[in-house]
């Protein structure tokens, strides 16, 4: 799986992260977007001007997905 970071504007994008961030720790997680062909994986504990975007194509978010779901 290769990804890419990226500095430019991502600020377009609707990210979502998961329920279980709530809590003291709420804004150490990572939060994800979508767009047709990538995901955008960024720190949600840096602001959005300050912190990376990783970038990946989405066959191979789907297949990290895969392979994380399988517990190995």
């Amino acid at each position: 799986m290769i990804g890419k970071a990226s500095d430019g504007d991502a600020s377009g994008l609707v990210r979502f992260k998961s329920s279980y961030s709530s809590g003291p720790d709420g804004d150490s997680c990572v939060e994800i977007a979508a767009t047709p062909t990538t995901i955008h994986i960024r720190d949600s504990k840096n602001p959005p001007s300050h912190s990376p975007n990783l970038t990946f194509p989405s066959a191979a978010w789907t297949a990290f997905l895969s392979y994380a779901a399988t517990g190995e």
